[in-house]
């Protein structure tokens, strides 16, 4: 007996994979359109440090050498100054 959908009354198998397909389709769509929340609270990746301050900076390149003290308290001076007339 033929129901429609093609000989042995497998057709009803066929349309249930036809509706998976569509509905895998719309989800997959749904997630690249809307990708989600960006949450700018979450802690960043283990691999990525945040960025440094300028007084870290200016502290780093003081302890490594790179500057001498005279150097640093002027720029630290500079950097206080420009972060009061923010």
């Amino acid at each position: 007996m033929m129901d429609g959908y093609g000989p042995g009354g497998a057709g009803w198998i066929v349309m249930s994979l036809i509706w998976i397909v569509l509905l895998a389709a719309i989800v997959i769509a749904l997630v690249r359109i809307f990708p989600g929340r960006d949450d700018r609270t979450a802690a960043a990746p283990p691999h990525v440090a945040p960025p440094e301050r300028p007084l870290e900076i200016l502290d780093r390149r003081l302890a490594s050498g790179e500057i001498d003290l005279e150097t640093y308290d002027r720029l630290r001076e500079r950097l206080v100054e420009a972060a009061r007339n923010r």
